[in-house]
């Protein structure tokens, strides 16, 4: 469990309990929409209006503490800032399941920014297809 007044004093952001709860609540389930977040959240603070979870969602991506994933279709998912990490995102149910990288992805991202004289700092990469559950489903 990580600690999130930390994270977000990282990103230069005040740790509220509002952000707090949110971030715990990402860190559960892993991916989640806003909605999804909100839906969550509000069950410990009722009086807390969608309008600020997007608000808040969206300051803590500009500030690095989250990442969305952006899923064709559907709204975007939002995660934890973490290690690089490949996602796996059904195109089917949205689903989100991460993947370490492997020693031949950062080989060949390193190969490709030193051909195009390029600097990486960070990198997203989002595969998209359908999930095994969702195979079963078509297939059925």
């Amino acid at each position: 469990m990580q600690d999130y007044a930390i994270l977000l004093k990282d990103g230069g952001l005040k740790a509220t309990f509002q952000r707090m709860n949110m971030l715990e609540c990402i860190e559960k389930y892993g991916h989640m929409s806003i909605e999804s977040i909100y839906d969550e959240v509000v069950k410990s603070h009722p009086s807390l209006s969608l309008a600020t979870v997007y608000k808040n969602i969206i300051l803590m991506v500009e500030n690095g503490v989250l990442v969305e994933v952006p899923i064709t279709g559907r709204k975007p998912k939002y995660e934890l800032v973490k290690d690089d990490h490949i996602h796996l995102v059904c195109t089917e149910c949205g689903e989100v399941e991460d993947k370490p990288h492997n020693e031949n992805a950062d080989a060949l991202f390193a190969t490709m920014s030193k051909n195009e004289n390029f600097t990486l700092s960070k990198q997203q990469i989002n595969l998209y297809g359908v999930c095994s559950h969702c195979q079963i489903a078509i297939a059925s």
